[in-house]
């Protein structure tokens, strides 16, 4: 059994790509909708709340934890690697390769799009330069972007999503990056939105890739990922609008299998 956490719906994102790659894996996810958005947030709170996360996780009994949150992965992935006893993965470094890999076929400029946190780290431009020097980044922090996806606001004609997404883009627009990372697991939400304004420009869901990685390395060890396809949701609040936005994440009713939990008691 595999545990997926975010700081509210947008994992799901990575739900979705598990349903697709590795259905018969077992999942359950953990969705903070109480303390959403972690992006705004300090180093220190997003550590303490990832942590809490991972410890329902592993009550749970999850043989692997990943981090689909981009905040989370991007300013804490290491203290949980090395304190947790299960493997756990992020969505930076599985990003970064294929934005890296993407860039290199074209004009070897990346865009990144994040949290304020995300982009404050640093660590989508560190993880890249690992490829290889030659590329140009520019990062963006996104922070309406989660207001956006959490309150369903994510159609290609709706009005205030393109005001935003039009603003937050105007740097790179000329541009037109090769590859554009949706470094939080939200903004695939937003992926017909954005596509307006850098139509030639690949758009690298995170999450998904991060699923891709997950699976190369576990494959079909049904010790790690179990064999049923089960999926259970948790959130720390409001259990039917969560219910409400995985269908519209999941293409499917969800609203038998999302439980609330304390998460301050982890």
């Amino acid at each position: 059994m595999i545990g997926v956490f975010d700081s509210g719906v947008g994992g799901l994102t990575a739900v979705s790509a598990f349903d697709r790659l590795l259905p018969q894996c077992d999942i359950v996810y953990f969705g903070d909708t109480a303390r959403v958005p972690y992006g705004t947030k300090s180093k220190a709170v997003i550590e303490k709340y990832a942590f809490q996360d991972c410890r329902f996780m592993l009550s749970e009994g999850v043989k692997a934890i990943l981090a689909a949150c981009g905040t989370v992965s991007s300013n804490c992935l290491d203290e949980l690697k090395e304190a947790l006893e299960v493997p756990v993965t992020g969505v930076v470094e599985p990003a970064a390769k294929k934005a890296y890999e993407t860039a290199a076929r074209s004009n070897r400029t990346i865009a990144v799009l994040g949290t304020s946190a995300t982009v404050r780290s640093g660590a989508y431009e560190r993880e890249i330069r690992k490829y290889g020097d030659g590329t140009e980044i520019i990062s963006i922090a996104c922070p309406l972007f989660v207001s956006l996806v959490e309150n369903g606001r994510v159609g290609a004609d709706d009005e205030i999503a393109n005001i935003a997404v039009r603003e937050y883009l105007a740097p790179i627009i000329p541009i037109s990056p090769s590859a554009v990372i949706l470094g939080c697991t939200h903004y695939p939400l937003l992926s017909e939105v954005i596509a307006k304004y850098l139509p030639e420009s690949a758009l690298i869901n995170a999450s998904e890739e991060a699923v891709r990685s997950l699976c190369s390395l576990v494959g079909e060890d049904d010790s790690v990922c179990g064999r049923s396809g089960a999926r259970r949701f948790y959130v720390s609040d409001d259990p039917e609008g969560f219910a409400e936005s995985g269908r519209a994440f999941l293409g499917h009713d969800i609203s038998d299998r999302v439980n609330y939990v304390n998460i301050e008691e982890f």
